[in-house]
């Protein structure tokens, strides 16, 4: 017997046999020198494991977040050639119609950016319209964290703190719009500064103190400067990523549906599905404002001019997010001023100031106010359909209507210019309407919500009509309804039933008045709510269907 002694043929080498190079050396040590001092594989890997819910709704966070990035990358590049100064110059750049005009220097660095910087035209106009989406897609997300009631517990600080970033973004773009110096602009600053100067007493010195003097001043473009991109920023960016890390740990709410239960979110891990979708959709958003940069001009400060008092007329209009606040002067009757002592007291200017306060801080206070309201302490991770929360619903509707007609307000010159109307009846059917429309927007919208719960339960218990036509033995035809699977039953019963707080004693048997408040508050809330179906109303509804159907087919 012989031995085989020859080695047997070796397979080919695969780069997994092969040594590391020294690259692959060098960035293993490095990781783990980094990874030993700061255990971030720890945090990457807990972030990789974060489920975001797939709803499209959920987007517009994210359009908010991306174009906040473009925001920050059009602004780093604006700052290199923006002047911000109020001394007055001559310009004699690239813009004909212009030359030999005095004006600030912010407006002649403004004009250079967009005639005499290669691309500086097109990054003004991307700065911009990323500016009107991020406040548009943070308005429209937190339109959607309210009528979804994701603002309950455990989330009331993150809406506080949306509401914040929401403020910040208003800020940001006044504060922005008012760089250029402009014949808008200046428009717009010289509504704050008298504005300001309409608080008694203290209003004519905190005026002085924030434009440097007499308006314009010669310092408010450089203190609007520090804010726009110093101060401002930084509490954006501080404020973001602590509405972030609480997304991460309170999770996202979603919708019902299959495997949606309290704490438990369907959809797709960071690492690596939703990673890959958000860096897509990043550079559509990139894509979307480039392109709608390079066709649509916004803001050509160079038709109308440095700022001048005297040529401002009809038309002058502020960016819209700004509009609210233009409107509620403008509805605001004229007389409304008297003398207390030697100062004048502006009620026409106190008034709206304060009412946008007040409205202001009702939004940022009304998840408190509905968990008062409705005494619910409990956890909620799954999102409300609107129609299931008529009262919290009306009340949006509400909301949104008051904040429409101030906005329409802002426009009443061009209302009443391209429609032929008077001045005076356009102001005179907004003032109206800023208290009438609320309240039809409120009762028409939650008699829509509960008409919807109605159809709801209808369907839930007898299905969709099929359109077959039947006849039981007695002579009488009915229609045969198509049940619904159990998905869809789940969508139209999945809501919770609260009931109104009870009023009840103290511990000392007395009755106090906030709680006799609580308790009138918490019947309106609810008053006319529709209770879920049950489950032996769904037995009983499909035991009379079968039944139907049982006789139908035997009559035959």
């Amino acid at each position: 017997m012989t031995v085989d002694t020859t080695a047997p043929a070796s397979a080919p080498a695969t780069s997994a046999d092969l040594p590391p190079s020294n690259g692959t050396r060098v960035t293993n040590w490095a990781a783990n020198y980094i990874d030993e001092r700061t255990s971030i594989s720890g945090l990457v890997k807990e972030l990789g494991r974060k489920i975001f819910p797939d709803h499209w709704s959920f987007m517009l966070g994210e359009v908010a977040l991306y174009s906040f990035v473009v925001i920050l990358l059009s602004g780093t590049f604006l700052t290199f050639f923006f002047q911000p100064s109020m001394a007055v110059v001559t310009y004699d750049g690239s813009y004909a119609p212009l030359k030999g005009i005095q004006m600030s220097a912010a407006m002649s660095s403004t004009l250079n950016i967009s005639f005499d910087i290669r691309g500086g035209l097109l990054l003004r106009q991307v700065h911009h319209w990323a500016a009107l989406l991020f406040v548009a897609s943070i308005g429209l997300h937190m339109l959607r964290i309210y009528f979804t009631g994701a603002f309950r517990k455990p989330r009331e600080i993150n809406w506080v703190i949306g509401f914040v970033l929401f403020v910040l973004a208003l800020a940001e773009g006044f504060t922005g719009y008012s760089l250029p110096d402009d014949l808008l602009s200046g428009n717009g600053l010289r509504i704050i500064d008298g504005m300001v100067k309409g608080i008694p007493v203290v209003g004519t010195w905190i005026s002085y103190l924030l434009f440097g003097g007499n308006f314009p001043g010669e310092a408010i473009v450089g203190r609007l400067y520090s804010l726009h991109i110093l101060l401002l920023p930084a509490i954006l960016v501080a404020a973001l990523g602590a509405h972030m890390v609480l997304l991460i740990v309170n999770k996202h709410t979603q919708f019902a549906g299959p495997g949606r239960t309290e704490g438990n979110v369907v959809g797709s891990p960071i690492m690596p599905v939703f990673a890959a979708k958000a860096g897509g959709f990043f550079f559509i958003i990139f894509g979307v404002v480039m392109l709608t940069a390079s066709f649509v001009t916004i803001n050509p400060i160079w038709v109308y001019g440095p700022y001048d008092p005297s040529p401002v007329s009809a038309g002058t209009q502020p960016d819209w997010y700004i509009g609210f606040a233009d409107g509620a002067l403008r509805l605001i009757p004229h007389g409304w001023e008297f003398m207390l002592g030697p100062y004048t007291v502006s009620m026409n200017i106190l008034v709206p100031v304060v009412g946008l306060v007040v409205f202001l801080a009702v939004v940022a206070a009304y998840p408190f106010f509905e968990a008062w309201v409705t005494g619910d302490k409990r956890e909620h991770h799954i999102a409300d359909r609107p129609r299931n929360a008529p009262t919290r619903t009306a009340i949006g509707a509400a909301g949104v209507t008051f904040y429409a007609v101030l906005w329409t307000a802002a426009s009443s010159d061009l209302l009443a210019t391209h429609f032929k109307l008077t001045i005076e009846g356009v102001i005179t059917f907004l003032q109206v309407s800023v208290f009438v429309a609320p309240v039809i927007a409120y009762l028409v919208t939650k008699r829509i919500c509960i008409a919807l719960q109605k159809k709801d339960r209808e369907i839930a218990l007898h299905g969709f009509e099929s359109g077959r036509i039947v006849r039981l033995p007695g002579g009488e035809y009915v229609e045969v309804h198509e049940q619904l699977s159990d998905y869809e039953r789940w969508k139209l019963v999945s809501f919770d039933d609260h009931a109104p707080v009870m009023l009840r004693p103290n511990k000392d048997g007395k009755i106090t008045v906030p709680a006799r408040l609580r308790a009138r508050a918490s019947n309106w809330f609810f008053e006319d709510r529709i209770v879920p179906v049950s489950l032996t109303e769904i037995e009983a509804s499909h035991g009379d269907q079968l039944t139907q159907e049982q006789v139908a087919v035997e009559s035959r």
